[in-house]
């Protein structure tokens, strides 16, 4: 089972990418859809208000028929090991240090793969990260809004589908590699 915590500008977006491997994917997001959000996120007009997590389900089962689980919940201590069991591959793309930290611990104790998917709110640059070569704390500011506009949509999208193409090389091959993105090109980082 793939685990998708964040349904925002890049989480969003990964689960389109993702919804054709033969893997059950699991979405976690505690915030609703704002209008602003359907500018730079794989939302429609249909989910405002809703949970994004519910409405990006919804969404990919009207278009597509792919069923995905959901979790309206933000991560935590408490409920950490609930959220993550059972994954074989955790991709997170929140943009809360502390949520960061707390999946970050969680996939380390129990050994669970984790890529890390972090995006610059004026999108200037894009980072593709597992566990071992990302820090928590190097993030900038938390909560950055990334959704103001659709201006850099287009630069979203391509990080996502960055984030989609590691995460379905590791699964199938369990290869790892890590990248840092800007609209001028791509960096390999491992």
């Amino acid at each position: 089972m793939i685990v998708i915590i964040g349904a925002g500008a890049l989480g969003s977006h990964a689960a389109l990418f993702l919804r054709n491997l033969c893997h059950r994917v699991r979405l976690i997001d505690f915030d609703r859809v704002e209008k602003k959000n359907i500018l730079a996120q794989f939302h429609t007009k249909m989910g405002l208000r809703k949970n994004k997590a519910q409405a990006l389900e919804q969404a990919m089962r009207g278009m597509f028929g792919t069923v995905m689980e959901t979790f309206p919940r933000k991560v935590s201590n408490d409920n950490v090991d609930k959220l993550l069991d059972g994954a074989d591959l955790v991709i997170d793309c929140t943009d809360n240090i502390e949520a960061r930290r707390v999946i970050q611990c969680f996939c380390t104790d129990v050994g669970t793969p984790c890529l890390h998917g972090a995006l610059s709110a004026d999108g200037t640059f894009a980072r593709v990260m597992w566990a071992e070569d990302f820090e928590a704390d190097a993030e900038g500011e938390d909560g950055e809004a990334t959704c103001v506009d659709g201006e850099h949509l287009p630069f979203f999208a391509a990080a996502a589908s960055y984030l989609a193409i590691e995460a379905q090389r590791f699964l199938e091959t369990g290869k790892r590699q890590s990248f840092q993105l800007t609209p001028a090109g791509l960096v390999r980082l491992t």
